[in-house]
């Protein structure tokens, strides 16, 4: 019992390492919060910061979920699930970040992952197919939020069609019923046709302000120059 109780606090400990926060400040002097959605994901800091750091910030927070699960396989197996649980966890309320974060979704997948590799060894059914359909979802209407809820529950249905592991099942359906629930501003977004589409990533926040100088001090020589004349 101590021992999964100490690694369902190091799983949320791990989750809550905000690394859209990291990477904001670290190498772009950026606090991700204090733009775009505000939310410390691979989304906003896609839009804030770049496709690179969103691309990097994703792949960083599934691997948090991923290493968490497979280091309780090696170590302590019962615990697996409770503390791939509990980092999704973390990522949505860190410690490290005034407990608010993220929406799991990248934590989710990587969740998938380990849980499919390492617990069920059907990584196909668990990991693969779902991201092909949110991949599918996302090329077709171009949300993250719908296709993260889409994917997340095709997970959820396959693994209840396929997996005779109640535990692993029901932990997937307890993410896309919390994923959902952080995505409820989105879902409402998305019902009033409002909801942001992926291709506001390609310009971002820093390149905004880029273009808002840029644009400023034309201006500034263009009205200057009766002053130089005279």
């Amino acid at each position: 019992m101590i021992k999964i109780l100490f690694a369902v606090v190091l799983g949320y400990l791990f989750g809550s390492i905000p690394w859209a926060l990291v990477i904001g400040k670290v190498f772009y002097k950026t606090d991700v919060r204090n733009f775009g959605s505000g939310n410390l994901g691979g989304t906003n800091a896609g839009r804030v910061l770049g496709k690179k750091a969103g691309v990097t910030v994703i792949i960083l927070d599934g691997l948090k979920a991923f290493f968490v699960v497979g280091l309780c396989v090696l170590f302590v197996p019962e615990a697996a699930v409770y503390a791939g649980l509990a980092c999704c966890a973390g990522h949505c309320f860190p410690i490290f970040a005034n407990f608010k974060g993220g929406k799991a979704v990248a934590t989710t997948f990587g969740y998938l992952l380990a849980a499919g590799l390492f617990v069920t060894h059907e990584p196909i059914q668990m990991f693969v197919i779902p991201f092909v359909i949110f991949m599918i979802t996302l090329k077709i209407w171009k949300m993250v939020s719908l296709s993260s809820i889409i994917g997340i529950a095709s997970a959820a249905l396959i693994t209840t069609l396929t997996q005779s592991n109640l535990m692993i099942t029901a932990s997937i359906w307890i993410l896309w019923a919390f994923v959902t629930y952080r995505h409820k501003a989105n879902i409402e977004l998305i019902r009033n046709h409002e909801e942001k589409k992926i291709s506001c990533m390609y310009l971002t926040i820093n390149q905004k302000k880029a273009r808002f100088h840029l644009k400023a001090s034309f201006y500034f020589i263009v009205d200057s120059m009766p002053v130089i004349r005279r």
